[in-house]
């Protein structure tokens, strides 16, 4: 797969199964995180990757913010299904610098940018991934059960596996509605 075919024909794939990324492959896809565009360089960003009884770990997590928040008996069972849902997670957290150039904004970007850069990466491997969000990534509880501080934010669970089936590549969108020159 070259750059443009990457570039253009990646797409998430919400259905994945084991095998999950061999140890090379992970580290290229962390490393694909790594080179994320940063201002002042100052990396504000951490990696959670969660595999095997991780998985299980996750689940219960998810289990106790679900019945905190009081969700559900259907959601709670739901939610402690979550982490099944690829055989590897990569959790993208903040981990905010102070800087008087570089705003929390900017440092929230960057991170975002590596959620994208590996998400790129396990497609140009042939694996399939999607980038979530929802109520666990602003909870607190969930934050702390996976160490990141208060003051941080989870940019997403960056969900990576095998794809179930392939996937046809969606259309390009047109556009026109979002670009202007001037």
């Amino acid at each position: 797969m070259n750059a443009k075919e990457l570039l253009l024909q990646r797409q998430s794939n919400p259905r994945l199964i084991s095998p999950a990324p061999q140890p090379s492959d992970l580290d290229f896809i962390l490393g694909a995180g790594m080179r994320a565009p940063d201002h002042g360089c100052l990396a504000p960003w951490f990696f959670t990757v969660i595999k095997e009884s991780g998985l299980d770990k996750l689940s219960q997590v998810f289990e106790q913010a679900a019945i905190e928040q009081n969700f559900a008996e259907a959601n709670i069972e739901k939610a402690k299904n979550m982490p099944y849902r690829a055989p590897l997670i990569i959790v993208v957290s903040t981990q905010y610098q102070h800087h008087e150039k570089v705003p929390k904004g900017e440092q929230t970007i960057a991170a975002g940018c590596c959620a994208h850069a590996m998400q790129m990466a396990a497609f140009s491997l042939g694996y399939g991934a999607v980038w979530r969000t929802g109520d666990f990534s602003y909870n607190s509880s969930v934050k702390r059960e996976l160490a990141i501080s208060a003051d941080n934010d989870i940019i997403g669970f960056i969900y990576i596996g095998t794809p179930l089936k392939e996937r046809p590549i969606k259309p390009a969108r047109a556009i026109e509605s979002h670009v202007s020159y001037f």
